[in-house]
């Protein structure tokens, strides 16, 4: 799955436009490298997302084409 399309299904970013937007102002990483909407992500990749106010991150659990508003968050787990 796209990382883009991860980040919307997921519900950390609201939409598929902002999650592109926030990948080409190099704000997304995987394992530690800027990426590109179109990047691919797999279980097991470690996201960080750089907000003005700080970062999120965390690790991708399972990986799901559509989930329920009460499932999206069983598809990551935050790292500290």
């Amino acid at each position: 799955m796209r990382i883009d399309k991860f980040l919307k299904v997921s519900r950390i970013l609201k939409r598929r436009t902002v999650a592109q937007e926030a990948c080409s102002e190099e704000k997304v990483m995987i394992n530690g490298k800027a990426v590109k909407p179109s990047t691919a992500v797999k279980i097991g990749d470690v996201v960080e997302i750089l907000y003005a106010s700080g970062n999120l991150k965390f690790r991708i659990v399972n990986i799901k084409e559509t989930v329920k508003k009460e499932e999206a968050s069983s598809l990551y787990e935050v790292v500290l």
